[in-house]
């Protein structure tokens, strides 16, 4: 970290001088490290992060167009994964394209409100992805446990209040975190050694009093993030018990493939996930912190297209559908 930070010096040196405390923070730029500063590395950087959003953008997008363009698919299950499609577009969005401008252009500079915007959105919408699971779960949970009661319970009233809500309370996290970050001080070089502004490499630049944000990302961390997790695992559990109650294998299977691509996706989420932290707490090293976000930040919206199309006969009958339609 050290080496990175001192071959990134000088060039920093000609872009901006020494941040203070007071309102001059708020006119001072940072500096991404990002993954390499190696020359030769950087086409194959920016030619693989390219490759990857696309394939998110394009992915996404067609899942969105399947299931709006089918009837058929006008269901609960289906509606939210047009709403998770949609956020993960927006997550890779808020990181990607200026890491791609950094690597094309050779400036890694992000100005102050830059950094706390892509902050802002990015705490929004990987909230968003977690609620959305969420509500997921409890939608497979009344399909198979009540499933007599399925249409009465997951009505549009009801599919339409969980979207609302889970914006709200993650609209409300968001800029909670950032009003908190706002009224830090950054007195140094700021060098952030990741690929975006992430919320804990913010806090700990700061040369000022972090114990209010540190608390505040450990209580939302358990309130919005154990909370969503419990409710996951509380659902499946129940899901298991009623499946286990099923006298046919067939019954079994059938019962259990609805929820086998939902059950990827939590798993894959909070798996890399796990992994950002566990990483960033058993090593120093900020190349082994950035990589370990790639996984969420980037691979897990990319995935998900992938394995709902490919796990979801519905899906697959949607897009061959709409192509046949638009041949």
């Amino acid at each position: 970290m050290h080496d990175r930070v001192m071959l990134f010096s000088s060039y920093f040196d000609s872009h901006i001088d020494y941040m203070e405390l007071g309102n001059d923070t708020r006119n001072s730029e940072f500096l991404l490290l990002g993954f390499s500063e190696e020359p030769e590395l950087q086409p194959f950087l920016f030619g693989l992060f390219l490759s990857m959003y696309l394939v998110t953008i394009l992915g996404n997008l067609l899942i969105i167009l399947a299931v709006n363009s089918d009837s058929h698919l006008h269901t609960p299950m289906y509606f939210f994964l047009t709403n998770l499609s949609f956020v993960d577009i927006c997550v890779t969005s808020t990181t990607v394209p200026k890491m791609l401008v950094n690597i094309h252009t050779q400036r890694k500079i992000i100005t102050y409100e830059s950094c706390i915007m892509q902050m802002y959105f990015f705490i929004l919408f990987v909230g968003l992805d977690n609620f959305l699971l969420t509500v997921m779960a409890y939608d497979r949970f009344v399909a198979i446990c009540h499933s007599l009661h399925y249409t009465v319970i997951m009505n549009p009233r009801l599919c339409g209040l969980l979207i609302l809500v889970s914006w709200i309370m993650n609209i409300l996290h968001s800029l909670l975190q950032t009003l908190m970050v706002l009224q830090l001080s950054f007195c140094t070089h700021l060098y952030i050694p990741h690929f975006f502004c992430e919320l804990n490499q913010m806090i700990q630049l700061a040369c000022s009093d972090t114990f209010l944000n540190n608390l505040a990302i450990y209580l939302a961390a358990v309130l919005l993030g154990g909370a969503p997790l419990a409710g996951i695992l509380y659902s499946y559990s129940k899901i298991v018990s009623s499946i286990r109650g099923i006298s046919s294998a067939l019954g079994k299977y059938k019962a259990f493939s609805t929820c086998t691509s939902h059950l990827s996706v939590v798993s894959l989420f909070y798996c890399t996930s796990l992994g950002v932290y566990l990483s960033s707490a058993a090593t120093q090293s900020s190349l082994s912190s950035a990589t370990a976000s790639v996984m969420y930040a980037v691979v897990t919206p990319m995935l998900n297209p992938f394995i709902y199309s490919l796990r979801n006969r519905d899906i697959k009958e949607a897009l061959n559908l709409f192509f046949r339609g638009k041949s």
